[in-house]
Parts: C-alpha cells; structure tokens; sequence
C-alpha cells in the first residue's frame, strides 16, 4: 500500500456537525476498502486565494491514509459528486 494525502476544502457554509459528517464520510470510505487512514488535520476556515463559487472562505481538511488506487479513485469520484466539497487534491508520498 502506498501512502498518500488528500487536502480538501469544504464549503463553511455547512454546520460543525455537518463538517465532522463529511469527514467521517471519507475517513470511513479509506477504511472500509482496506486502507489505514494515519491522521486527519483539520485546519478550519481559511481564506482561498480566489473565489470559488463565489465565496472567499472554506474549511480545509488534510488526511493521510495507506491505500491502494482504488480507494484514491473511489475518493475522487465521491469528492467530485458531493456538492459541499469545494476542491480536492490527493497526492503520493514517497
């Protein structure tokens, strides 16, 4: 397995409560396909270097996980169909 961290940005227009959901949500997709999520660092709300959807502020989420591909596709595809996530970016570790 190799090891990998996704930044990503979630809309702080959603509740607290919400935001620890969609946290749990990708936390939960990295461990039930056989990955080991290593830490997840919640950055808060921060401003973004431009707008996006008209909004200069999101919160940022940075998760380490061990996993194959198909749980970096499967992140992918659930980040880019889930309306709250702003932006996603996952990259390889060596």
């Amino acid at each position: 397995m190799a090891k990998y961290e996704m930044l990503y940005l979630i809309n702080n227009d959603l509740t607290d409560e919400a935001k620890d959901a969609k946290i749990a949500k990708f936390e939960g997709v990295v461990s039930s396909m056989g990955g080991n999520v290593l830490s997840t660092d919640k950055w808060g709300t921060k401003k973004t270097a431009y707008p996006i959807n008209f909004k200069n502020e999101a919160y940022y989420v940075l998760m380490t996980f061990e996993a194959d591909g198909k749980v970096v596709e499967e992140l992918k595809r659930i980040a880019l169909i889930d309306a709250d996530i702003v932006r996603r970016l996952i990259t390889k570790l060596n």
